[in-house]
């Protein structure tokens, strides 16, 4: 008889540790569901990352794209432009332009006025934000406020010569 009882001991064991493996494969598969819908969703991801053609944007040219919701402006500067961008005189938030570019031809910046978000107008040298008036030079370096900032300079690289991924660095 006490061979019976053992016997019953190990089956109660066995079964106790069962019900816990079952159980919590049980909560992991329910977890996962919740989990999964915590990942960006396949829209967000496909705004993540621009890729931009430049081979059409001309010396003194400028073209805005659109990435993460937010406007880009890629300018192709002129040999004028990229000598005036050297200077940084007059600057409110200084930053020199060989950190702001990555080719001295090529500016990315976010087209967003760094004060209230608006968006700033392309207007001879620069930007003007005409919501508060603040200006940016050709290197998107604000010039006059109120904004506080420059313009903010996106990640990016080149995967080509005539061509740019905008989001990741």
């Amino acid at each position: 008889m006490g061979n019976e009882l053992a016997g019953d001991g190990d089956r109660r064991n066995f079964l106790l540790k069962l019900t816990a493996v079952v159980g919590g494969a049980g909560v992991a598969a329910t977890c996962v569901p919740f989990v999964a819908s915590m990942n960006p969703s396949t829209d967000v991801l496909a705004k993540a990352e621009t890729e931009v053609d430049l081979t059409d944007i001309t010396p003194g040219g400028v073209r805005t794209v659109a990435w993460q919701g937010k406007p880009v402006f890629i300018v192709h500067r002129t040999p004028e432009e990229i000598q005036a961008s050297a200077a940084s005189n007059g600057v409110i938030d200084p930053e020199p332009d060989s950190k702001r570019v990555q080719k001295p031809e090529w500016l990315v910046v976010v087209g967003v006025c760094t004060h209230m978000g608006c968006v700033p107008n392309k207007e001879g040298p620069g930007w003007t934000c005409h919501c508060h008036g603040s200006q940016y030079d050709d290197s998107g370096r604000v010039t006059r406020g109120p904004a506080p900032k420059n313009l903010e300079v996106p990640p990016y690289h080149f995967v080509a010569d005539n061509k740019i991924v905008i989001g990741k660095a």
